[in-house]
């Protein structure tokens, strides 16, 4: 990888402000050439140029970055902090979680046993201890997790159906949007509290991209908030 995608990147990361090390801004370099190496063999995204990925991939999970820590830090959740990150495809944004969150341990689950085996390979290759690739369908799982997180996978109420088994009773849901998803959001079920939407500014992007936050709602129907633009 050439030394102006790092420029680029530690450029991004510091717009974000997220005080990353140089072992995790190499490691994130790391992960943006497994990602092109192994693309051809397991269709892990159809982004191929890696100015690209940079971009629409490493910049945009990491402006999630931030808010996922911002989350953890308010809700007094203990270490490790336990996330699944649903249709995780080539690891986005879990493997960044993995690297940026060395107190959150990550399980990136996909259907796609290929993509769980390179979700696996990363996580020895680029020796991250708290990160896993899960081949199952999300349905099927039902060990607690702190957060579920997900990111351009699915609409927002097939998200939160298929997930609610694995989300803790006090977990959250962050789903990564585009643009602000009106439309979804009218139709989720009332027990579905969607306490935050979040705008995210991507370093190099311009497009829109939100964070949906959601929650189980408390049977007294306490915390239904609404959503914040």
């Amino acid at each position: 990888m050439s030394d102006g995608l790092m420029a680029r990147l530690r450029a991004g990361a510091e717009d974000l402000a997220l005080g990353l090390g140089d072992a995790q801004l190499a490691h994130l370099m790391e992960f943006l050439a497994l990602l092109q190496k192994w693309n051809k063999v397991y269709n892990l995204t159809a982004v191929r140029d890696p100015e690209e990925m940079l971009t629409h991939h490493l910049l945009d999970s990491l402006a999630a970055v931030a808010p996922l820590r911002r989350h953890v830090a308010q809700a007094g959740l203990a270490a490790p902090v336990r996330l699944l990150d649903v249709g995780s495809g080539g690891g986005l944004p879990g493997v960044v979680f993995s690297i940026c969150c060395p107190e959150v341990d990550v399980s990136c689950v996909d259907t796609v046993g290929k993509k769980a085996a390179f979700i696996q390979q990363a996580s020895v290759a680029l020796k991250l201890p708290n990160l896993h690739g899960v081949h199952a369908r999300v349905e099927t799982l039902a060990a607690p997790f702190d957060v579920v997180s997900c990111r351009a996978f699915a609409s927002l109420v097939d998200f939160t159906h298929w997930s609610r088994s694995a989300l803790a009773p006090h977990g959250a849901w962050l789903a990564m949007k585009g643009k602000h998803p009106e439309d979804e959001l009218a139709v989720l079920p009332p027990e579905i509290d969607v306490f935050h939407v979040e705008q995210l500014q991507v370093p190099g992007l311009d497009a829109e991209r939100c964070i949906v936050w959601m929650r189980l709602s408390t049977p007294s129907g306490a915390g239904q908030g609404g959503a914040v633009a």
